[in-house]
């Protein structure tokens, strides 16, 4: 008696994501290290100056942490409000920093008490930073203005009242102390040079303004807002040049990479992007377990921090060259593929006595039904959730197996409402996948046959049965557009060959007579 022979799954190609040099280059992090903070983590910044520690503002602190520190080394707690924006000055030795109780605060890195306190703003302020002469800040507040102060003197030196909604992005100039951007929720992105009393340029985004980046050589700038990334020219006159929309909730925060060839934006959808800033396009992705409200890159790319909306302050640390050497020697080590085939290949000689090892034969469930040959529970147990979502190949295999038995329309027969709609509801999904059409056309063809007669008794099947016509009507239109594209691009092509002319020997102008026989043809003309 001949023993079960289990079903054939059909091993399909699968097309794994494209091996690309930045893929290998932002891949090679080590596992983020979580770090608990006391409120969602509002502001990242990196110190210019190494060490490059890095400004944690989260709630009413503001913790200071080493490049792989797990725990705070300098924290500053006398906030009376939730605290925003703690930035770093360009020397690493001043940090200012808002607060919602509108009053702006100067600290000394190697001290706990503020150095000096701003006070003017009516509203809480979101944006601080300092000019590149370090002796002024620049301040943006949900008041809709904008001022700048003196540090030595801590007065106020302008005010700015242009927008029309909250300020709650900024950026200053680093090559010119006079010069600085800010971002508003009334749309708008306004330039300012502190020796005018009002902007000099206005760009209009389209959707609340979130961040603001300026390039290293300040003649681009992005801003970011709504689920916009955008970048202008300011060399132009605050020319838009690239409109991105690839997150699908608010981009929150902006940067930029050591060398400028990369530009990253974070978004409340969990994810970062990667944008090459040769030709926007994305080469890489990284995935987060909440909304991202901050995101900073420090020097060189050496560490990813990310601050999120449950608190958590996310650190990736690049691998050094070492550990990258270390983890493929650690490959390297494992088994050999000749450890698992040791003795396979044994024959046996003439004098040797052969044991055979029975081989228990493991059959999965449908195969056990086929045994039986319970055609439908085989059909029904390959049709389970977990199976048809992930391996829709196995259900398509038993399909084709009842089939070549000849037993599928006994399989697809008898079912009730639950039953067919699941059937159809496989069928639906995968029908134009071209793996699978082959085998589930005639399935579908063969359902229609069956159930016929029960047509307009289940609103859930009619559904179903309507939506597998709009589903191929689709497909046809969409196969009759692709014969035609084909069909422009064989034009294409051969009109773009060259042509040459295939040379035949003996047979040219004679009107396809060999030119012996063409000439003997001819009437002769003799001379008289």
């Amino acid at each position: 008696m001949a023993s079960f022979k289990p079903t054939k799954i059909q091993v399909y190609p699968k097309l794994g994501e494209k091996v690309t040099q930045d893929t290998l280059y932002w891949k090679n992090y080590k596992a983020p290290v979580q770090i608990k903070e006391f409120g969602a983590v509002t502001n990242v910044d990196f110190s210019p100056v190494a060490p490059h520690n890095f400004a944690v503002t989260a709630f009413t602190r503001i913790h200071i942490y080493g490049p792989f520190s797990q725990e705070p080394i300098k924290s500053f707690t006398k906030f009376k409000d939730t605290a925003y924006c703690g930035r770093f000055r360009s020397d690493g030795q001043l940090l200012v920093a808002g607060c919602e109780d509108s009053v702006v605060r100067l600290f000394d890195v190697g001290g706990k008490v503020a150095l000096r306190m701003f006070k003017g703003h009516t509203k809480a302020v979101h944006v601080t930073d300092f000019t590149s002469d370090r002796y002024q800040i620049l301040t943006g507040s949900d008041d809709y203005t904008c001022r700048l102060w003196d540090i030595p003197n801590a007065t106020e030196l302008n005010t700015y009242q242009e927008h029309t909604d909250y300020v709650r992005c900024g950026v200053t100039s680093k090559l010119n102390r006079d010069l600085f951007i800010t971002g508003s929720y009334d749309h708008t992105v306004k330039l300012f040079d502190a020796r005018a009393d009002k902007s000099v340029l206005t760009m209009d985004h389209g959707q609340p303004v979130e961040s603001l980046l300026l390039y290293p050589s300040e003649g681009l700038l992005v801003s970011a807002g709504g689920r916009y990334v955008k970048v202008w020219d300011l060399l132009k006159g605050g020319q838009p040049l690239v409109s991105l929309r690839n997150h699908h909730k608010t981009v929150t925060c902006v940067c930029l990479s050591s060398n400028g060839q990369r530009l990253m934006s974070a978004s409340l959808d969990r994810h970062v992007k990667v944008y090459n800033t040769t030709n926007y396009k994305v080469v890489h992705n990284f995935d987060y377990a909440a909304a991202i409200l901050s995101l900073a890159l420090a020097p060189d790319d050496e560490a990813i921090v990310v601050g999120m909306t449950n608190s958590i302050l996310s650190v990736k640390h690049r691998k050094s060259s070492e550990e990258s050497k270390g983890m493929s020697g650690q490959q390297r080590r494992r088994p050999a593929y000749r450890v698992f085939v040791k003795g396979k290949n044994y024959v046996p000689k003439q004098d040797d006595y052969l044991v055979s090892k029975p081989v228990k034969q493991h059959l999965a469930k449908y195969d056990k039904q086929l045994k039986k040959f319970n055609v439908s529970k085989a059909l029904d147990t390959a049709l389970e959730m977990w199976t048809r979502v992930k391996k829709p190949e196995v259900a398509v295999a038993v399909v084709k197996e009842l089939d070549r038995r000849g037993k599928l329309k006994n399989a697809l027969a008898g079912r009730d409402e639950q039953g067919l709609s699941q059937l159809l509801h496989f069928i639906i999904g995968n029908l134009v996948d071209p793996r699978f059409a082959p085998v589930l056309v005639p399935a579908a063809e063969m359902i229609l046959d069956i159930y016929r007669s029960v047509i307009g008794q289940s609103p859930v099947v009619d559904r179903q049965l309507l939506r597998l016509q709009e589903l191929l009507e689709k497909e046809i239109d969409f196969q009759k557009e692709l014969l035609e594209v084909l069909g422009m691009l064989d034009t294409l092509f051969a009109s773009s060959l060259p042509r040459t002319e295939v040379p035949c020997s003996g047979i040219s102008r004679f009107n396809g007579l060999a030119q012996e026989e063409a000439s003997t043809s001819r009437p002769q003309l003799q001379a008289t």
